[in-house]
């Protein structure tokens, strides 16, 4: 048997053609993953069946959270659907024409990170700073407006101009302390990619064992500006008095005011530091 993992309420309820197709054939299984026990599912399965996770980034968050330590025996794929996809753009170029991408080695050994009293596992990377202040805003967005197609490049850009004041960060990695005037964000990455495309780790090596902090810091919100779309095509770090990267298996971030930060694109409020472990 071969299962096909979806949620039924993603994309305004509207199943993927490629679902409604596969619906009723011999030796396929469609499984709604709304109050499914993913831990209890994956103890269950036979050691011949397979299964396929219907989604993008936050889905296999999700996933990898909810089973904890639990190794997965089966084969389990992942066939792209929605739009937060960061994780397939970093892996494709070594998974070219691939549908369905085992998705086994790449969940294996994940970084944790430690924030406000919690943790968890990510798969690309935590955003703190400009990039966390427009999860906040898309989510006031989607409050309001569900079914409102969120432009987070406007947001970036409306934040960096007029509403995101720049912070003094503190980053430590290995136990090697520095600290940074004019930051306007602090991520650390497993992946390359995170909020939708940007390469903001352009060396950073998802299937090696150390993250990569950066810190992107400008002594004006217009240099900030002028530089912030080359994190699209990992430009922005040929800006050496801009942006510094740091590789290491434990990063703390601590910033001097409260800001939001974003795990995965879940947003997390009202956070002064961060912990990732590799």
């Amino acid at each position: 048997m071969k299962y096909y993992l979806f949620n039924s309420l993603a994309n305004n309820g509207v199943r993927p053609e490629f679902l409604k197709d596969l619906e009723g054939k011999d030796g396929i299984r469609l499984k709604d993953v709304i109050g499914l026990d993913y831990l209890e599912f994956f103890k269950s399965l036979k050691e011949d069946e397979e299964v396929v996770l219907v989604g993008g980034d936050g889905t296999i968050n999700y996933l990898v959270n909810a089973i904890g330590d639990y190794k997965i025996q089966n084969k389990l794929y992942l066939r792209a659907a929605g739009t937060g996809n960061d994780f397939l753009n970093d892996i494709k170029k070594d998974h070219e024409g691939e549908e369905e991408i085992l998705l086994n080695p790449y969940i294996e050994h994940l970084p944790t990170v430690y924030v406000n009293g919690m943790e968890k596992k990510f798969i690309n990377g935590i955003g703190y700073g400009i990039d966390g202040y427009c999860c906040e805003v898309a989510d006031q967005i989607k409050e309001k407006e569900p079914n409102k197609k969120i432009d987070y490049t406007g947001i970036a850009i409306k934040g960096l101009l007029f509403h995101f004041k720049p912070v003094t960060a503190t980053v430590i990695v290995d136990g090697v302390e520095e600290t940074f005037t004019k930051v306007w964000l602090s991520p650390s990455m497993k992946g390359r990619f995170y909020g939708g495309g940007m390469m903001v780790a352009p060396a950073q090596d998802r299937m090696g064992d150390v993250l990569s902090n950066v810190v992107y810091r400008a002594s004006n919100k217009f240099q900030a500006l002028i530089v912030f779309p080359k994190i699209f095509k990992g430009e922005h770090v040929k800006k050496v008095k801009m942006v510094k990267i740091r590789t290491g298996k434990e990063i703390t971030v601590k910033f001097d005011r409260p800001c939001a930060l974003q795990i995965d694109g879940e947003t997390v409020l009202g956070v002064s530091e961060y912990t990732v472990k590799a």
